[in-house]
């Protein structure tokens, strides 16, 4: 039976809402609740439980407006959290994780150099651990945090392209890019730069991120369960966030009509 109940999707700011557009283009018949926690942004450079408490509290707030589904549209979040949130809700609770293993298998059985772009939190959490283990025996792995790409967001300038390129070559100029497969996304703030990341990056180097497959996954728990909205159904979305600021309103709702 189909479900119109809403879609949770939160992040840490307003990295998220990148998944939050795509979704909408995606699951155009569903109603969508994004919920950026900009006041307590960024959640890379906090505590494993400081960013659990935060994400209860943000999964409690949507369980009680009636949502079917919550995505963490936050890789850090993900990391901290989406175990015991999975364990404490009955609803479906889908995470993200860096899309390595999809940058990995992109180079068809042949070794892979590929730069992990993440939080610091991310990168130093369980969660990568296991993935870096499991993809690092065959190919070559990089661990490159990027704490002020989430900052840049936060902060409105993603159309500075002069900072935004001076940080980029902040980061990744220590790289020999000529021989780098891919760069992966593993923040959903990085995906609004990939514009400039390709201008950075030899063409040959792909950009990777895990936007797509973690609502391919969202659409496949949804169908099993009987929960997808029929084509009846007008999908919408709301953004909300914890900085009520006028200049935080503005700038989400920049960012959910952005095209890349």
């Amino acid at each position: 039976m189909a479900s119109s109940a809403p879609i949770g999707v939160f992040d840490s700011g307003l990295g998220g809402i990148s998944v939050a557009r795509q979704m909408r283009v995606d699951l155009p018949y569903e109603r969508i609740i994004y919920f950026g926690d900009s006041a307590n942004a960024p959640y890379g450079i906090k505590t494993p439980d400081e960013v659990k408490k935060l994400s209860f509290s943000i999964v409690d707030n949507f369980v009680k407006l009636g949502v079917k589904a919550v995505v963490i549209a936050c890789n850090t979040a993900t990391s901290a959290a989406v175990n015991d949130l999975r364990a404490h809700y009955d609803i479906p609770i889908i995470g993200m994780e860096p899309a390595l293993k999809l940058a990995c298998d992109l180079g068809k059985g042949e070794p892979q150099h590929v730069i992990v772009a993440a939080t610091e939190l991310t990168l130093r959490e369980r969660k990568f651990a296991d993935l870096l283990q499991r993809f690092s025996q065959n190919n070559t792995i990089f661990s490159q945090p990027c704490p002020d790409l989430v900052r840049i967001v936060e902060q409105g300038e993603l159309n500075n392209s002069e900072k935004v390129m001076d940080t980029l070559h902040k980061y990744f100029d220590a790289y020999d890019l000529d021989n780098i497969d891919s760069v992966v996304l593993g923040c959903t703030h990085f995906v609004f730069y990939r514009d400039y990341f390709r201008k950075l990056l030899p063409e040959r180097t792909n950009i990777v991120d895990g936007n797509e497959g973690t609502i391919h996954h969202l659409r496949e728990v949804l169908a099993e369960r009987g929960e997808l909205a029929d084509a009846f159904s007008e999908g919408s979305i709301t953004l909300t966030n914890s900085d009520k600021s006028e200049r935080i309103y503005q700038l989400a709702q920049s960012l959910c009509t952005k095209t890349d």
